[in-house]
């Protein structure tokens, strides 16, 4: 059942109680007050016969009574227990109605009673005349009105409070309905809302607002605010996703390639070996030792050569791999104040022996004397080395300059190329994984990793980089490093000032 028509259903039980309970107050009440008015006229009727002045005590107890009646439609009688006998009044006589009476034996009590005679409905008011002297029931005084215009009246209003209370609770029903239906409407739309998201993923969509301020207005909000974070987190995972395919397809590619060199060059050992060892076996003449002919010899050496430059070009990319492997798993570097001036002066020295077509300069690093930064002494080596090797990978010819600036409290380490540049649109790519400009692809070698790993150790150490360049005529990027200061405690005791005396 839904809670629509649960809603409807309470409301038309509770409008049902109202009714029943209005209606029988109503009724009950008309039926007081018409009733009361005619006991009324009975009771003013009663007093007008004065039945005890007419008891002859002496005269074998007859009754001779005058009866008369002072209200239309009233009706009076005495019962004579003693003479069996009865004396009605003249409009009972002309109306010819018997006035039904309880016998002496049932002891009759002084009351109201109602009775029908004739199909006429009529109110009974009945009181026994007692014989003082002996206290002895002698007869009877019955008063009766007719009912029958109040009886047709309530009977009346009975059927319209009963038909009125039927066609009230149908009418509270059909509008409860009705009610409840657009009071739920808007849980239908946020039904149908969700309906739409989960059959066409579509988590962009938000649910219409209805009133500011009610209850389903708050339960909008909340949630559209919560499909606006499931969205946000969809997002994240869905581009966390693809950048995870992106990295295998391109890790795979970049391994596949130095292991198919490796796998050919071992075949290639493989069969002349083999072809060695056979003539070795079958003792055939130059098989009689594993010295190879000097053309056997080359191609081994430099089958091997290749073995080993693939082998260290997987070592590279397995190592650039860990380092980024680490920074997704949220690994934290240990960091120790570290002066900079030592350790870029030693990376430049070493840069030395780096392969290289263009010319190494050493700028000026003057300004990091004394320069301390808190960070990872190899992490920060490896920062400068990627720099420096990114740049002379991609110059041809030219050179390749290491500087160092200073400014507010930041040291900048600057690294200048007359390489190949970079357009606009590659700028914001270069920092991604296995990313190269397409106008290097084929013509450098490398496994995109390095700048992403850079990226990686600056964002450790609190650090920013800057990016300067046009295409043909080089790049320049600028690594920005915090300067880092001891804290210093400030706690001390004060002495307590010499006192004047007096």
């Amino acid at each position: 059942m839904s809670i629509r028509l649960r809603l409807t259903l309470w409301y038309s039980c509770l409008v049902a109680v109202t009714m029943i309970v209005l209606g029988s107050g109503i009724y009950f009440f008309v039926q007081y007050n018409t009733f009361s008015e005619t006991k009324q006229q009975i009771h003013n009727q009663v007093g007008r016969i004065d039945v005890s002045s007419s008891i002859d005590y002496f005269n074998n107890f007859k009754i001779n009574p005058t009866v008369r009646v002072g209200y239309e439609g009233m009706y009076a009688q005495v019962v004579n227990y003693v003479t069996d006998s009865i004396i009605r009044s003249s409009n009972l006589r002309e109306a010819e109605i018997q006035l039904p009476y309880p016998s002496l034996q049932s002891n009759p009590k002084p009351g109201y009673v109602e009775l029908t005679v004739n199909g006429t409905s009529f109110l009974v008011y009945q009181t026994p005349l007692i014989l003082e002297e002996s206290n002895k029931i002698i007869g009877l005084l019955q008063v009766a009105a007719s009912t029958e215009r109040e009886r047709r009246f309530l009977e009346g209003l009975r059927t319209i409070l009963i038909f009125a209370s039927i066609v009230v609770i149908f009418l509270a029903f059909t509008l409860g309905l009705f009610i409840a239906r657009k009071a739920l409407r808007p849980i239908e739309n946020v039904i149908l809302a969700t309906n739409r998201i989960e059959n066409g993923s579509n988590l962009g969509m938000r649910i219409p607002r209805g009133k500011p301020n009610d209850e389903i207005g708050l339960l909008t909000d909340t949630l559209n605010g919560m499909l606006a974070r499931i969205e946000t987190t969809y997002n994240e995972l869905d581009d966390a996703y693809k950048a995870q395919r992106r990295f295998v397809s391109d890790a795979s590619h970049e391994l596949r390639t130095p292991l198919t060199t490796i796998r050919g060059n071992i075949d290639l050992l493989e069969k002349m070996w083999q072809t060695e060892l056979k003539a070795i076996k079958a003792g055939q003449a130059g098989g009689s030792s594993l010295i190879l002919e000097p053309d056997r010899a080359g191609l081994s050496l430099e089958a091997m050569q290749d073995i080993s430059e693939e082998a260290k070009r997987m070592s590279r990319l397995v190592a650039d791999m860990l380092s980024l492997a680490r920074a997704d798993a949220g690994y934290e570097m240990e960091k120790e104040p570290v002066e900079l001036l030592p350790l870029v002066e030693e990376v430049a020295r070493r840069a030395h022996l780096l392969p290289r077509k263009a010319e190494w300069l050493v700028g000026d690093l003057s300004s990091l004397r004394g320069f301390v930064v808190n960070g990872n002494p190899d992490y920060l080596r490896q920062l400068v080395f990627i720099f420096i090797e990114n740049a002379f990978k991609y110059t041809t010819s030219g050179e390749v300059e290491l500087k160092a600036i200073k400014v507010d409290g930041q040291a900048g380490l600057v690294v200048r190329d007359t390489g190949i540049g970079m357009n606009s649109e590659e700028i914001p790519h270069i920092f991604e994984r296995f990313y190269r400009a397409d106008l290097s692809r084929g013509k450098t070698t490398g496994t995109g990793l390095g700048l992403s790993i850079a990226k990686w150790i600056i964002d450790e150490h609190n650090g920013s980089v800057e990016v300067k360049t046009r295409e043909g005529e080089g790049t320049t990027f600028i690594v920005w490093l915090p300067e880092w200061f001891p804290l210093k405690d400030d706690s001390g005791i004060m002495e307590e000032p010499d006192r004047l005396d007096g």
